[in-house]
């Protein structure tokens, strides 16, 4: 694999939280959300015109990220960076470039908001579902905007759980939507952080912001129809630590709504996608 540029060993950041915690059912749904999130990625990555030769980077990449998407457009001529913090997602980040033969890629053990490579060292810069886990996510988008280089381009995909449509409805949902929102601002972390998108780009220096929503209806036996409720589940021991729901409570709500998901007649929307964009002003002479 190559070398990344500029590469440096970084300063020890202050110590991260992630609101989903990491075990081994958090990194199996990552690697699905890899490939049901695949489409938006292409669809970011095909408005911003990726090209051969480039040097891109993908922050908080997990065990997959969307490495094999940025490897196809950057060609053998072009490098790719993965970065993560977590060193199981980093060992399944390398395994899975070596068995698709990912030879542009390179994968670092990196915290997203300090990652010591150098400034201006990218074409591309991109994160995705990483600053809704995040208590401060400026900091990491000021990173981004750092690493691109002038008229090089930041781009992400996040969620935002705003809008969540079970329909029927059921009363577990409510009660769900209630700690989910809770586990996730119990560390700083942002649940609609999709929405502030542009501003955070903005605040960070780059221009030509855009921004796009997307919505997905999950049928029946799609991975993503339980996705809040698989979720409150990875987060378990932390809601139960903080005091915001109780293991009885807990084992009841998981057991409701998913009986209510299993009837093909419940109509299921998790939330909101944005995908955004933004390019680093050019150097003035």
């Amino acid at each position: 694999m190559t070398s990344a540029p500029g590469a440096e060993e970084p300063s020890p950041p202050a110590a991260p939280v992630y609101a989903l915690g990491s075990n081994d059912a958090e990194r199996e749904r990552l690697r699905r959300q890899s490939i049901e999130l695949g489409a938006h990625s292409a669809a970011l990555l095909d408005r911003v015109g990726v090209r051969p030769g480039q040097r891109v980077v993908d922050l908080g990449c997990g065990p997959r990220g969307i490495i094999d998407l940025l490897s196809e457009r950057v060609g053998s001529d072009g490098l790719v960076v993965g970065l993560d913090l977590e060193p199981a997602n980093i060992a399944l980040a390398c395994s899975f470039a070596d068995e698709h033969g990912l030879e542009n890629v390179k994968i670092l053990e990196r915290d997203a908001r300090e990652t010591g490579l150098a400034a201006s060292s990218f074409d591309l810069v991109h994160a995705r579902m990483l600053l809704v886990n995040l208590p401060d996510p400026a900091a990491v988008v000021a990173e981004m905007a750092r690493l691109v280089r002038p008229s090089g381009w930041v781009v992400g995909l996040e969620s935002d759980s705003a809008f969540q449509l079970y329909h029927p409805p059921h009363p577990a949902w409510d009660r769900l939507r209630e700690i989910f929102i809770a586990a996730f601002r119990v560390d700083g972390a942002d649940p609609f952080v999709g929405r502030r998108l542009p501003e955070l780009y903005r605040e960070a220096g780059l221009i030509d912001v855009g921004i796009e929503a997307r919505v997905e209806l999950y049928p029946h036996g799609h991975s993503r129809r339980t996705l809040r409720v698989d979720l409150v589940r990875s987060m378990r021991a932390k809601i139960v630590a903080r005091g915001i729901a109780g293991e009885q409570e807990l084992d009841d709500l998981d057991r409701a709504a998913r009986q209510h998901l299993d009837d093909p007649r419940t109509l299921v929307l998790t939330g909101v996608y944005f995908l955004a964009w933004g390019r680093k002003p050019a150097t003035s002479c």
